[in-house]
C-alpha cells in the first residue's frame, strides 16, 4: 500500500505501555476464537468469553507462549512499532473517509469510532481485555482496540504478510462499528438472545461475515478515492488475511478437526468470498442480504 501520504486520523488513544496482569476478558475480537477452542479443549465453559455482552470479532488473536506464559511483556512501549501505529491513524483516516461518504449517500450522519493502542491488557466498555483475545471492537464506548503486536502474529503464526492484511484487520473491525452506527448490531444480538446456541452461533457467523464484507466495501472505494493506495497484489494480502481467520482453519490448527456447528466467525472460503464482494461491488445494498438469505 502507499499510505504514507494519506491523511491520519485525530481519533486514536494510545495507551501502549499502561496495561496490566494479563487476564482475559472484556470485547470478543478476531482472536477469541483461538483462546475459545484452547478451553474447549480443556473442558473449560468457552460462554465466560462468548456471553460477554457486545464484542465485536476480527482476526486470530495471540496463542499463549512456552510454558502457558504470555508473549506481550507489560509496561513497555517498542518504538519499532512507531511506523504501524502511524500506519494505522491512516488506515483508520480512509475509513472515516469513506464511510463518511457513505452514510452521506442515505441520508446519515456517520460517527466515527476511536481507535484505542494497547499492549497487554486495556480496559474498555465491554470489560478488561486481554490482548489474547485479539483486536477486537466495543459497542459500548464506540472504540477499536488493538494490540499492535497482533500485524506480527499475522504475519509469523498465520502467514498473512503485507499492510494491505493488517488494513483489512482494522477495517473490519470498524465494520463492526458502521453495523452498529446502522443498529443491526443490537439486532442480532436481540434475535441471538431469543435463540439457542446453535441459532446464536450462526448469527455471530452472520454478522462476521458481514463485516468482513463491510471491510471489501471500504477498500472498494478507498481505491476508487484514491488509485496509487492499492499496489498490484495488495488486495491478494487482503484477501488471505481474511483466509487466515477462518474458524475451520483456526479450529484444524489448534485441535486438528473441525466442527462447523460450533463456529462464530465463518469458514476461510466464507471469509474470503464476502470480504472479495464487498470489494468487487462496493454496495451497500447487499447489508439486508446477511440476514434475509441461506446464502452464506
Amino acid at each position: 500500500m502507499r499510505w504514507e501520504s494519506g491523511r491520519r486520523s485525530d481519533n486514536v488513544e494510545d495507551r501502549r505501555g499502561m496495561g496490566g496482569p494479563l487476564m482475559i476478558g472484556g470485547g470478543m475480537g478476531i482472536g477469541g476464537l483461538v483462546i475459545v477452542v484452547l478451553m474447549m479443549l480443556a473442558g473449560v465453559d468457552p460462554g465466560v468469553i462468548l456471553n460477554q455482552p457486545g464484542g465485536g470479532g476480527g482476526g486470530p488473536g495471540p496463542m499463549p507462549g512456552p510454558g502457558g506464559g504470555q508473549r506481550h511483556q507489560v509496561n513497555r512501549i517498542d518504538p519499532a512499532q512507531d511506523k504501524l501505529a502511524d500506519f494505522s491513524r491512516v488506515v483508520l483516516g480512509s475509513t472515516e473517509d469513506v464511510w463518511s461518504e457513505q452514510f452521506q449517500r442515505i441520508n446519515r450522519t456517520y460517527h466515527p469510532p476511536k481507535l484505542v493502542l494497547f499492549s497487554g491488557q486495556v480496559e474498555s466498555g465491554c470489560g478488561l481485555a486481554s490482548a489474547a483475545v485479539g483486536p477486537f471492537y466495543c459497542p459500548r464506548d464506540s472504540d477499536v482496540y488493538l494490540d499492535l503486536d497482533f500485524f506480527q502474529e499475522l504475519q509469523s503464526r498465520f502467514n498473512a504478510p503485507g499492510d494491505t492484511a493488517q488494513a483489512y484487520v482494522i477495517a473490519h473491525e470498524v465494520g463492526h462499528h458502521v453495523q452498529n452506527e446502522l443498529g443491526i448490531s443490537d439486532r442480532v444480538e436481540n434475535a441471538r438472545q431469543r435463540g439457542g446456541k446453535r441459532e446464536a452461533n450462526e448469527l455471530s457467523v452472520r454478522l462476521e461475515l458481514q463485516a468482513d464484507y463491510l471491510a471489501g466495501v471500504w477498500a472498494h472505494h478507498a481505491g476508487r478515492s484514491n488509485p496509487n493506495l492499492f499496489e498490484p497484489g495488495d488486495i491478494d494480502e487482503a484477501i488471505r488475511g481474511a483466509g487466515a481467520v477462518g474458524d475451520d482453519r483456526l479450529q484444524m490448527q489448534s485441535q486438528g478437526y473441525i466442527v462447523p456447528d460450533t463456529f462464530t466467525h465463518g469458514s476461510s472460503a466464507q471469509r474470503i468470498k464476502w470480504f472479495r464482494k464487498g470489494y468487487e461491488t462496493g454496495d451497500l445494498k447487499l447489508l439486508n442480504h446477511f440476514f434475509t438469505s441461506d446464502e452464506l
